[in-house]
């Protein structure tokens, strides 16, 4: 058995440039019913661990703006994360920043597989899906969109955005470039998280497994936690992004790494 499109994922402006997919793995926090709620109450699942605050309405704004189809996870990432290997030890977390998961506890293997049957492999098939079709057009480039938590085992994170990549820096070198031009921003490179480390899945398995350009955009929650902040952090991204993708250097596929 398959999730449908409409429980696993909501796709925004298909029809848009086929020259860029957005990706947004951890926007929602909702939990199926037969789930019931993993155990947790509403405002544990609110908090960053159930979803990457934010995240969600920012990449509908930019999709918008950029005139670019997105696709948006409609899952927790508690129920399996999207953005986790099956294998990984957190792909259905017991555990997540010190809160315990009730109905993630002692799963067995047919339960673990139900998840990524009903879930995990229905989203990453409409990604699948969308790359193969803009293929067919030009060489599309795959930005996905997260937020981090400003707080982590009591360290303030002094990043308000970070740009991440693995060894192809097609996107990530000039974007952090255009990123310059906003003196009052500190951005990371490769910070708070490292590249494509083994928690990260969406970006390698679509785009580094076939050559296609990509990065992962990383803001602080706190700024994008209101209409307000997402407003201004789409018209920001649009403006760091616009450039660096229109470039033709971009539209050619590299060995896959």
């Amino acid at each position: 058995m398959h999730g449908t499109t409409e429980q696993v994922c909501e796709i925004v402006n298909p029809d848009g440039d086929p020259g860029v997919l957005l990706v947004c793995d951890h926007a929602s926090n909702r939990v199926p019913d037969e789930l019931n709620d993993l155990g947790l109450d509403a405002a544990t699942l609110a908090r960053h661990i159930g979803w990457d605050i934010g995240a969600g309405p920012l990449t509908r704004r930019l999709a918008d703006l950029m005139n670019a189809p997105a696709v948006l996870c409609r899952f927790s990432r508690l129920v399996i994360d999207p953005n986790r290997s099956l294998d990984h030890p957190q792909s259905i977390p017991p555990i997540s920043d010190g809160i315990v998961v009730p109905g993630n506890q002692d799963l067995d293997a047919a339960a673990a597989a139900r998840r990524a049957d009903m879930y995990h492999r229905p989203y990453h098939d409409q990604v699948a899906q969308r790359v193969a079709a803009a293929c067919t057009q030009t060489v599309p480039a795959l930005v996905a969109v997260h937020s981090f938590t400003p707080v982590m085992d009591g360290y303030e994170r002094p990043w308000h955005a970070a740009v991440l990549h693995d060894d192809d820096t097609r996107l990530s070198t000039p974007i952090l470039k255009a990123f310059e031009r906003y003196t009052s921003l500190l951005v990371g490179d490769n910070e708070p998280y490292t590249g494509y480390s083994d928690l990260t899945f969406t970006l390698p398995h679509h785009a580094s497994g076939r050559g296609l350009p990509s990065v992962a955009l990383e803001i602080r929650q706190d700024l994008i936690d209101t209409p307000a902040g997402v407003e201004r952090w789409a018209f920001q991204l649009k403006d760091v992004l616009t450039g660096p993708l229109a470039d033709a250097a971009h539209r050619t596929m590299v060995a896959p790494s």
